[in-house]
Protein backbone atom coordinates (compact mmCIF):
# COMPACT_ATOMS: atom_id res chain seq x y z
CA UNK A 1 0.00 0.00 0.00
CA UNK A 2 1.80 3.01 -0.78
CA UNK A 3 0.01 6.35 0.39
CA UNK A 4 -0.31 10.05 -0.27
CA UNK A 5 -2.25 13.06 0.36
CA UNK A 6 -4.54 10.67 2.24
CA UNK A 7 -5.12 8.79 -0.27
CA UNK A 8 -3.54 4.41 -0.74
CA UNK A 9 -3.03 2.76 -3.78
CA UNK A 10 -4.08 -0.64 -3.20
CA UNK A 11 -4.23 -3.19 -6.12
CA UNK A 12 -7.22 -5.45 -6.09
CA UNK A 13 -7.67 -8.84 -8.13
CA UNK A 14 -10.81 -8.22 -9.50
CA UNK A 15 -11.94 -10.69 -12.18
CA UNK A 16 -9.13 -12.26 -13.08
CA UNK A 17 -7.25 -8.97 -13.17
CA UNK A 18 -5.02 -7.07 -10.76
CA UNK A 19 -6.04 -3.55 -10.86
CA UNK A 20 -4.26 -0.46 -8.86
CA UNK A 21 -6.48 2.07 -7.91
CA UNK A 22 -6.29 4.96 -5.60
CA UNK A 23 -8.77 5.18 -2.68
CA UNK A 24 -8.86 7.41 0.49
CA UNK A 25 -9.10 4.49 3.57
CA UNK A 26 -13.03 5.11 3.80
CA UNK A 27 -14.02 4.51 0.32
CA UNK A 28 -16.52 1.21 0.16
CA UNK A 29 -15.78 -1.69 -2.07
CA UNK A 30 -18.98 -0.63 -3.58
CA UNK A 31 -17.83 2.55 -5.09
CA UNK A 32 -14.53 2.01 -6.25
CA UNK A 33 -15.81 -1.10 -7.76
CA UNK A 34 -18.31 1.35 -9.79
CA UNK A 35 -16.44 4.83 -10.18
CA UNK A 36 -12.91 3.55 -10.60
CA UNK A 37 -12.97 0.33 -12.08
CA UNK A 38 -16.62 0.57 -13.85
CA UNK A 39 -18.06 -2.31 -12.70
CA UNK A 40 -21.88 -0.97 -12.49
CA UNK A 41 -23.79 -4.14 -11.93
CA UNK A 42 -23.42 -3.85 -7.93
CA UNK A 43 -25.94 -1.53 -7.30
CA UNK A 44 -26.33 0.48 -4.46
CA UNK A 45 -29.32 -0.25 -2.34
CA UNK A 46 -30.30 0.25 1.42
CA UNK A 47 -26.22 0.80 1.61
CA UNK A 48 -26.49 -0.44 5.01
CA UNK A 49 -26.32 -4.42 4.20
CA UNK A 50 -30.04 -5.19 4.53
CA UNK A 51 -30.85 -5.19 0.91
CA UNK A 52 -27.71 -7.49 -1.03
CA UNK A 53 -28.17 -5.40 -4.87
CA UNK A 54 -23.97 -4.95 -4.11
CA UNK A 55 -23.52 -8.28 -3.57
CA UNK A 56 -20.03 -9.69 -4.83
CA UNK A 57 -18.26 -13.01 -4.19
CA UNK A 58 -14.95 -12.02 -1.87
CA UNK A 59 -12.66 -15.45 -1.66
CA UNK A 60 -15.50 -17.17 -2.57
CA UNK A 61 -18.29 -15.65 -0.44
CA UNK A 62 -21.19 -13.90 -1.23
CA UNK A 63 -20.08 -10.37 0.34
CA UNK A 64 -22.11 -7.24 0.41
CA UNK A 65 -19.65 -4.36 -1.46
CA UNK A 66 -21.59 -1.66 0.68
CA UNK A 67 -20.45 -3.29 4.00
CA UNK A 68 -16.42 -3.94 2.97
CA UNK A 69 -14.03 -1.19 2.89
CA UNK A 70 -11.59 -1.32 -0.51
CA UNK A 71 -8.58 -1.36 1.76
CA UNK A 72 -10.20 -4.69 2.82
CA UNK A 73 -10.29 -6.29 -0.11
CA UNK A 74 -6.62 -5.83 -0.76
CA UNK A 75 -5.17 -9.41 -1.38
CA UNK A 76 -8.54 -10.98 -2.10
CA UNK A 77 -10.30 -12.18 -5.10
CA UNK A 78 -13.30 -10.45 -5.97
CA UNK A 79 -16.01 -11.86 -8.63
CA UNK A 80 -18.49 -9.05 -9.94
CA UNK A 81 -21.62 -10.14 -12.19
CA UNK A 82 -19.34 -8.84 -15.26
CA UNK A 83 -16.92 -11.72 -14.35
CA UNK A 84 -18.98 -14.33 -14.35
CA UNK A 85 -19.60 -13.57 -18.15
CA UNK A 86 -23.73 -14.36 -19.47
CA UNK A 87 -22.91 -17.79 -20.47
CA UNK A 88 -22.45 -19.06 -16.70
CA UNK A 89 -25.50 -21.36 -15.70
CA UNK A 90 -26.69 -19.02 -13.43
CA UNK A 91 -27.29 -16.48 -16.22
CA UNK A 92 -29.18 -19.22 -18.28
CA UNK A 93 -31.65 -20.38 -15.34
CA UNK A 94 -32.58 -16.72 -14.17
CA UNK A 95 -33.55 -15.75 -17.93
CA UNK A 96 -35.20 -19.13 -18.00
CA UNK A 97 -37.42 -18.65 -14.75
CA UNK A 98 -38.33 -15.44 -15.40
CA UNK A 99 -36.21 -14.62 -11.96
CA UNK A 100 -36.45 -10.35 -12.45
CA UNK A 101 -38.92 -7.71 -12.89
CA UNK A 102 -37.40 -4.63 -13.07
CA UNK A 103 -33.58 -6.12 -12.60
CA UNK A 104 -32.00 -4.24 -10.26
CA UNK A 105 -31.76 -6.68 -7.21
CA UNK A 106 -30.73 -9.06 -10.32
CA UNK A 107 -27.03 -8.64 -10.03
CA UNK A 108 -26.95 -9.49 -6.06
CA UNK A 109 -29.25 -12.44 -6.68
CA UNK A 110 -26.84 -13.71 -9.10
CA UNK A 111 -24.25 -13.65 -7.20
CA UNK A 112 -25.29 -14.99 -4.36
CA UNK A 113 -26.85 -18.21 -6.69
CA UNK A 114 -23.30 -18.07 -7.79
CA UNK A 115 -21.59 -18.59 -5.08
CA UNK A 116 -24.72 -21.33 -3.24
CA UNK A 117 -23.88 -23.40 -6.42
CA UNK A 118 -19.82 -23.53 -6.01
CA UNK A 119 -20.11 -23.98 -2.60
CA UNK A 120 -23.26 -26.77 -2.53
CA UNK A 121 -22.48 -27.98 -5.88
CA UNK A 122 -25.04 -31.09 -5.48
CA UNK A 123 -28.89 -29.37 -4.88
CA UNK A 124 -28.94 -28.33 -1.40
CA UNK A 125 -32.21 -28.70 0.91
CA UNK A 126 -35.01 -26.18 0.68
CA UNK A 127 -33.67 -24.76 4.37
CA UNK A 128 -30.21 -23.82 3.01
CA UNK A 129 -31.39 -22.69 -0.14
CA UNK A 130 -33.87 -20.37 1.73
CA UNK A 131 -31.21 -19.34 4.02
CA UNK A 132 -28.84 -18.38 1.15
CA UNK A 133 -31.56 -16.28 -0.61
CA UNK A 134 -32.44 -14.72 2.95
CA UNK A 135 -29.31 -12.66 2.63
CA UNK A 136 -30.90 -10.47 -0.75
CA UNK A 137 -34.37 -8.51 -0.91
CA UNK A 138 -36.05 -8.04 -4.18
CA UNK A 139 -39.03 -5.24 -3.90
CA UNK A 140 -40.69 -6.70 -6.96
CA UNK A 141 -41.19 -9.92 -5.24
CA UNK A 142 -39.83 -12.33 -7.90
CA UNK A 143 -39.24 -14.71 -4.79
CA UNK A 144 -40.54 -17.69 -6.44
CA UNK A 145 -39.04 -17.57 -9.91
CA UNK A 146 -35.57 -16.72 -8.61
CA UNK A 147 -35.79 -20.14 -6.15
CA UNK A 148 -37.04 -21.44 -9.56
CA UNK A 149 -34.06 -20.46 -11.00
CA UNK A 150 -32.05 -22.07 -8.42
CA UNK A 151 -33.72 -25.14 -8.90
CA UNK A 152 -32.91 -24.87 -12.89
CA UNK A 153 -29.57 -24.25 -12.08
CA UNK A 154 -28.84 -27.97 -10.47
CA UNK A 155 -31.38 -29.08 -13.05
CA UNK A 156 -29.39 -32.06 -15.36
Amino acid sequence: MVRYEGMVVISLHVNGENREVAVRPADLLLTVLREQLGLTAAKPGCLNGDCGACTVIVDGWPVKSCLMLAVEAEGHTILTVEGLGGTAAVHRAFVDANAFQCGYCTPGFLMVCHALMTRHPAMPGESVVEEWLASNLCRCTSYQEIRSAVERMYAP
